[in-house]
C-alpha cells in the first residue's frame, strides 16, 4: 500500500466547492467538493458513468460549470481557459494517447517543449533552432524511460511506451500538478507496473490526480481517494477505509471495476 502522506500540514493546491455539471436536464456531476492537497497522489474513482472524467474535464475548463467554483493555487479558475490553466502549472493527459505517430519519440518532447516559447509551435524552424531542445528533450526521455526508442517514430511504438512518451509530453510544459485520465488503460501487466513506477517517480516533486479503474494501482499509489457514484462524492480517505465502506461496496455491486 502507498504511504500515506499527513495532508493536514499541506497546502490545498486544487479545490472544488459544490462542482456541478448538467446536460439537457441530466445531471453528470453533482455537487462535488474536492480538496487536493500538495505533493500527494490523489486518485477519483467510481463505477463506469460515476462523473470521473466529466469531473476532470471541468477542473481543467475543457467543460463549463453548471454551478460550483474551482480554485487552483488560491486563485478561483472556475471562468479561466484551458490553456490559461495549463499555463498556471496544472495539466492534463487524455485517455486516449496523443502524439505525432509520424514523429520520433524525440521529436514529440522537442515540440512539446517549444510550448514554452509562446502560443504556436514553429514547425517551420529550421533543424538547428530547434536542436537547442535536445538536451532537455533527451533528459525527459531518460526520465519515461525511452531512451532506446528516442530515434522511433511514435507510431510504432508499443502502446505503453506510446503513453510514457505522452507523460513525457505533458511533463514538457513543466507541471506543478499532473492530471491523468485512466493512465493504465488498455495495458498489459508489463505496462502497467512500468507505468504505476514513473507516476511514482514523477510524484516525487509534483502533485497528482488521477482517474483510474485498476484499485490495486490506486491501491499502491495513492495516498487519498474519492470515491464518485453517479456524479455524487460518496466516501473519501485511504484505501483501506473506502475499501471497507457500505456506500462504495453498494456502488461497485453488479457494475464491476471497468
Amino acid at each position: 500500500m502507498a504511504p500515506t502522506r499527513d495532508q493536514s500540514t499541506q497546502r490545498i493546491i486544487l479545490q472544488c466547492r459544490g462542482l456541478t455539471r448538467e446536460f439537457a436536464g441530466f445531471v453528470a456531476v453533482a455537487g462535488v467538493d474536492l480538496d487536493i492537497a500538495e505533493g500527494t497522489i490523489h486518485a477519483l474513482i467510481g463505477p463506469n458513468g460515476a462523473g470521473k472524467t466529466t469531473c476532470f474535464n471541468l477542473l481543467t475548463r475543457f467543460l463549463a460549470t453548471s454551478s460550483g467554483s474551482i480554485k487552483y493555487k488560491g486563485r478561483d479558475i472556475t471562468s479561466a481557459k484551458p490553456s490559461d490553466v495549463a499555463r498556471s502549472g496544472m495539466v492534463r493527459s487524455f485517455q486516449i494517447s496523443a502524439v505525432f505517430g509520424q514523429m520520433t519519440v524525440l521529436e514529440n518532447v522537442r515540440i512539446a517543449l517549444q510550448r514554452k516559447r509562446g502560443d504556436n509551435f514553429d514547425f517551420w524552424r529550421s533543424a538547428n533552432v530547434l536542436r537547442q531542445y535536445d538536451d532537455q528533450a533527451r533528459h525527459l526521455i531518460e526520465t519515461v524511460g525511452l531512451t532506446a526508442f528516442v530515434s522511433d517514430r511514435a507510431s510504432i511504438l508499443p502502446y505503453g511506451r506510446r503513453r510514457a512518451l505522452e507523460l513525457a509530453t505533458t511533463l514538457a510544459l513543466d507541471p506543478e500538478m499532473l492530471l491523468l485520465d485512466e493512465p493504465m488503460a488498455g495495458m498489459g501487466h508489463e505496462d502497467i507496473a512500468m507505468t504505476a513506477e514513473l507516476i511514482r517517480q514523477v510524484a516525487a516533486n509534483r502533485t497528482i490526480l488521477m482517474v483510474e479503474h485498476n484499485l490495486p494501482v490506486v491501491a499502491t499509489l495513492s495516498d487519498r481517494i474519492t470515491v464518485l457514484a453517479r456524479g455524487k462524492v460518496i466516501a473519501e480517505g485511504n484505501y483501506e477505509s473506502i475499501s471497507q465502506d457500505p456506500a462504495v461496496m453498494q456502488a461497485y455491486i453488479g457494475t464491476g471495476h471497468g
